[in-house]
């Protein structure tokens, strides 16, 4: 349970994401977001693949292993762009 796993966003939210803050996309597609799952909250960032049409939330080790989630399960998480002030 090393290292990093990713998850793939729903497309259908994928969609309403890139629609509404594709503005706010860094390099690579890069989006600040503030994501949480179970009782684990943590800033990271999302990545827009353009082969899936989706964007991918990464997952490190420690809160897979926090959270119990393992390969090919689903999970509820909850994603909020950050958007700077200003």
């Amino acid at each position: 349970m090393a290292g990093w796993t990713f998850v793939s966003l729903p497309k259908e939210l994928s969609v309403e994401i890139r629609g509404n803050f594709k503005g706010l996309e860094e390099g690579w597609g890069r989006m600040k977001v503030i994501a949480r799952t179970g009782s684990s909250e943590w800033k990271t960032s999302i990545w827009f693949d353009t082969k899936q049409d989706t964007y991918l939330l990464p997952l490190k080790a420690d809160i897979r292993r926090k959270e119990g989630i393992v390969l090919d399960n689903d999970i509820n998480v909850i994603v909020w762009v950050e958007q700077e002030d200003g």
